[in-house]
């Protein structure tokens, strides 16, 4: 039984996995990047995001419990410099990403590029409110229909309600064009990144 052991079996005894989460750690913070397996890479999330937050707070205890962790006084001076200049300080979690790159050549290993995230979160939020647009057109006001008082006025009525509609599919296929577009930006920054690590580990 398990009792009071949180955490995932990395293959290893006890440790041995801690040696290698806290090296995988600061590997991360070094390199703001690392090439890793899945399982690694989801048990080491919640200490990058302890020690962020200890980054946040910067008093002498939190700078201390960070050293103890890391065992490298300069790399959290690094990290705490980076974070009171303004990184990470409209986040309140949620500090990495993961991105898949599928299975590892030999043993199958389920292989992952871990990265921490620098951009601001408003321009995250703008885009999930461009995507929740596109996603439900029929959400979208439409102007009330006017009275009808004579044949012309009914035809400028009908007029006016069909340039309205094809404006809208204009902007449904803006937006579907851009969703494309930065898919095929996010797959192509993985290849880069892929080569890029590829190539340093050569």
């Amino acid at each position: 039984m398990r009792h009071n052991k949180k955490g995932r079996k990395l293959g290893t005894d006890t440790s041995h996995s801690k040696a290698m989460k806290r090296s995988l750690v600061s590997a991360l913070f070094l390199n703001d990047r690392i090439k890793t397996i899945e399982s690694r890479a989801k048990e080491i999330r919640p200490d990058v995001d302890k020690v962020i937050t200890w980054a946040k707070k910067g008093d002498l205890h939190s700078r201390r419990l960070a050293i103890a962790y890391l065992n490298d006084k300069e790399l959290v001076r690094e990290v705490f410099e980076k974070v009171q200049q303004g990184l990470f300080q409209d986040r309140s979690g949620g500090y990495t990403r993961i991105m898949k790159l599928g299975p590892r050549k030999g043993d199958n290993a389920p292989m992952v590029i871990m990265e921490l995230i620098n951009e601001p979160v408003a321009a995250k939020a703008a885009k999930a409110a461009k995507k929740a647009a596109a996603a439900k057109p029929a959400a979208r006001k439409r102007p009330a229909p006017k009275k009808v008082e004579t044949a012309e006025e009914a035809k400028e009525a009908v007029v006016e309600e069909i340039e309205s509609a094809q404006e809208e599919i204009k902007e449904e296929e803006k937006a579907k064009a851009e969703e494309a577009r930065a898919k095929d930006a996010e797959a192509e920054a993985a290849e880069v990144a892929e080569k890029e690590i590829e190539d340093k580990a050569r």
